[in-house]
């Protein structure tokens, strides 16, 4: 006999809940925040809407299906299954903090404060979670099997076997956001149209210094990299979050006589990679804004990025 699905319920710990640990006691919470012009009412607000929203998605999980949870700070050491159902309850970053450790399972993203979260990707209230959960095991006829979206996801692999999986995008850089040397090489159909005349010419690799890159995916393209998007005036068009494909971006680049600046962004789609090979004593990967779950490259290594084949499940 086959066991009932695990429900996770994924969550991370609230700006209150954080400031209780932090300042021993709600007193002295409160005390702080004062003396920074805030107040503690509307902190103690999000914390009890964010607790009333776990309760209810909790409550709403079939009677019969095995349970489970983790808090975000322990995803790296929490075992998924390839049968859990995986429920995410807070802010859209949490789907997006998840999305590296799974691979295949669906993923129910909860908004916990609609008025504060945009919820695009913890797109459905509290009260939808049981028709939603009832939907997967095929006991709600009017969703037989339920809806998902496969969400594109970016990888990065070095030459040495390190391996970064991210949803938004993942950086390429110098820890400190500093300048990092390398050189880029480019697929010919990924370089822009500024450079399509060096492309014809075969020139498809490029020195730089810059402080960084972001090769990110549809869904990041909400973020971080549209925010550098928007600043070049939407020179390209960026992917949409199914698409199977990528944008990227080089951040600052500086002209000089042995770093260029004609290869600065472009697109990425099936199996076309970037390549950087590093010149510096130390640069950094890492993905979806989590510098403390970073790879770390040197002198002469090489490193690929491009579409990965692992998806996210939304639902």
């Amino acid at each position: 006999m086959s066991l009932a699905p695990r429900a996770v319920l994924v969550h991370r710990r609230t700006e209150y809940t954080e400031l209780i640990a932090r300042h021993g006691t709600r007193g002295q919470a409160e005390f702080f925040l004062r003396t920074r012009g805030r107040e503690l009412a509307p902190v103690q607000a999000a914390d009890e809407a964010t607790r009333a929203a776990r309760q209810a998605v909790t409550a709403a999980i079939p009677a019969h299906w095995r349970r489970g949870e983790v808090e975000r700070a322990d995803l790296d050491r929490f075992l998924f299954a390839p049968d859990d159902v995986v429920i995410c309850v807070g802010q859209d970053g949490l789907v997006a903090n998840v999305a590296k450790y799974l691979d295949g399972q669906p993923v129910l993203g909860i908004n916990a404060d609609v008025g504060r979260n945009p919820g695009v990707l913890v797109r459905h209230p509290p009260a939808a979670a049981a028709g939603m959960l009832r939907a997967l095991t095929g006991e709600d006829a009017a969703r037989p099997g339920g809806s998902a979206r496969d969400l594109t996801m970016v990888e990065a692999h070095s030459d040495d076997g390190q391996r970064i999986l991210a949803l938004n995008e993942v950086y390429v850089g110098d820890p400190g956001h500093q300048t990092a040397r390398y050189v880029l090489r480019v697929p010919a159909a990924a370089v822009t149209e500024a450079a399509v005349t060096e492309a014809a010419a075969g020139l498809v690799a490029e020195r730089q210094a810059s402080s960084g890159l972001l090769v990110g995916t549809g869904t990041g393209a909400t973020g971080w990299c549209r925010s550098v998007w928007a600043q070049r005036g939407g020179e390209i068009d960026l992917p949409a979050p199914t698409a199977g494909a990528l944008a990227w971006f080089v951040r600052e680049a500086w002209p000089s006589p042995e770093t260029g600046t004609a290869r600065t962004q472009g697109g990425l789609t099936g199996a076309a990679r970037l390549e950087v090979l590093v010149e510096s004593d130390r640069m950094v990967v890492f993905g979806d804004g989590i510098e403390s779950d970073a790879i770390e490259l040197s002198w002469g290594q090489r490193l690929t990025v491009g579409v990965a084949q692992r998806r996210l499940h939304l639902l």
